[in-house]
């Protein structure tokens, strides 16, 4: 698994599980959701991520291009 790739799992489960917690436990879990939607909404603005730095010790790849 690449970092990209690894990077949109856990924005999906982060995503997914809060959504999740709003609904069977509090409705307060949706600023989670929240916090995660601005948190890639600034790695696009910026080029940076701290997740990326974590996923990177972790050991995952980066992504190469195509035909490289």
């Amino acid at each position: 698994m690449t970092i990209e790739r690894g990077l949109r799992l856990v924005a999906g489960v982060a995503v997914m599980a809060s959504v999740a917690l709003s609904v069977v436990h509090h409705p307060y879990w949706l600023f989670f959701t929240g916090f995660v939607g601005l948190n890639l909404f600034q790695s696009a603005l910026t080029n940076w991520c701290p997740m990326v730095w974590i996923l990177a010790r972790l050991g995952l790849r980066p992504c190469t291009p195509a035909g490289g």
